[in-house]
């Protein structure tokens, strides 16, 4: 299988079950998916699993290789993981954090770790920022940083968290124009994003996760509808679409709280 599969996932902290079984249709490459649902639907822990930085049962395989039994560097040139924020109260500039992430894999020669490393800043229009330090950095420059380091060894897998959240609205619409590209040149690319409007327009399928499980996939026009958002997000909401074609979600209310039986 050409893609990401997650088969049969569980993680738990203590008694506290996040994740139950959860068995996602296969990621392939070529695409955007958006991973919704609610806060605490355990979307940054499953994000977190598949990049091998939390314990899980079960099986996550990229391109049919079982990811946790992979070399870690081969691990860490295949997969890039770009969290919702970075480290605070780093000393490295962001040209050195951009070379930090490149030589994880140990694969690239230092004579061409320089040209590889501003040439992934170029190209996120962020090569202004090479010679500053991270802890100068505003929220929405260190989340374009944090995507550099995540694409620099080229992976094969793009995990990113809430990568819109401190951006404003241009650096979004670049953001999100750059994972599309990312995914046409024939990676899989798997972010989680809050924002529904984002996700109806630059995603090309949706994964709902509620209470544990998955609760609806496929195309945005198939999962974001007015049942979806009153059953997992608990509020009352008309999805149309826009004078351009693209659907938009309009949220009227939030539903009250049903009452616990027993």
């Amino acid at each position: 299988m050409n893609g990401l599969s997650v088969r049969d996932v569980s993680i738990r902290y203590g008694r506290r079950v996040i994740l139950d079984g959860l068995s996602l249709p296969d990621l392939p490459a070529g695409q955007v998916t958006v991973l919704a649902g609610p806060n605490a639907a355990g979307k940054s822990t499953l994000l977190r699993a598949v990049a091998q930085l939390g314990s899980y049962h079960g099986g996550i395989t990229l391109d049919g290789r079982d990811l946790a039994h992979l070399p870690g560097a081969e691990r860490a040139r295949l997969v890039g993981f770009m969290p919702q924020t970075l480290p605070s109260g780093s000393s490295l500039i962001v040209l050195q954090s951009i070379l930090a992430a490149l030589r994880a894999t140990g694969e690239t020669p230092a004579a061409e770790a320089d040209a590889a490393a501003m040439a992934v800043l170029d190209r996120l229009g962020i090569a202004d920022l090479a010679l500053r330090p991270l802890d100068q950095l505003s929220g929405g420059q260190r989340q374009m940083v944090s995507l550099a380091q995540a694409i620099v060894r080229d992976p094969r897998l793009l995990l990113l968290d809430e990568p819109t959240s401190a951006l404003d609205l241009a650096r979004q619409v670049r953001l999100l124009a750059e994972l599309r590209r990312l995914a046409a040149e024939g990676r899989v690319v798997l972010a989680v994003l809050h924002d529904l409007a984002l996700a109806a327009q630059w995603a090309d399928r949706i994964v709902v996760l509620h209470q544990g499980g998955l609760h609806s996939h496929g195309q945005p026009a198939q999962v974001l509808t007015p049942a979806m958002l009153a059953e997992v997000y608990q509020v009352e909401a008309r999805v149309e679409r826009c004078s351009r074609g693209n659907l938009t979600v309009m949220i009227d209310r939030e539903l009250a709280a049903q009452p616990s039986v027993g």
